[in-house]
């Protein structure tokens, strides 16, 4: 998967932006670092993954992704990702969210039923 660089740039610089646009920011929200990992198995690659601060009672993750074009496969890639982070990093988190951010809502991929679980969650 192709990074988006210019989110890539924004967020590592701003990384509190991600949490203005989520109705629930996580305590220390302004200590987040942003990272761009490469998961090891496949070679997948996460755009972006907002770390909680060194020390945070709280130790919630959060995954971000960015999408300008249609991709029909993206929840299928993007939850297959996060969780297989989460499964090489399971005793390091409390909770985890994943955010998806869509240029226009006409872009988000149509089969919402195989991923109901996740999308209809917090």
């Amino acid at each position: 998967m192709k990074r988006d660089s210019i989110y890539y740039q924004i967020f590592k610089l701003f990384p509190g932006l991600l949490f203005e646009l989520i109705d629930v920011p996580p305590p220390q929200a302004q200590n987040y670092r942003f990272e761009s990992l490469e998961v090891k198995e496949t070679a997948f690659r996460i755009d972006g993954v907002f770390l909680p601060p060194e020390g945070a009672t709280s130790r919630v993750i959060f995954f971000a992704e960015v999408q300008f074009q249609r991709d029909e496969a993206l929840y299928h890639r993007f939850f297959t990702e996060s969780l297989m982070y989460l499964n090489r990093n399971r005793s390091q988190y409390d909770d985890w969210f994943c955010v998806v951010i869509f240029s226009s809502r006409s872009l988000e991929p149509s089969d919402q039923k195989t991923h109901r679980i996740f999308l209809n969650s917090d």
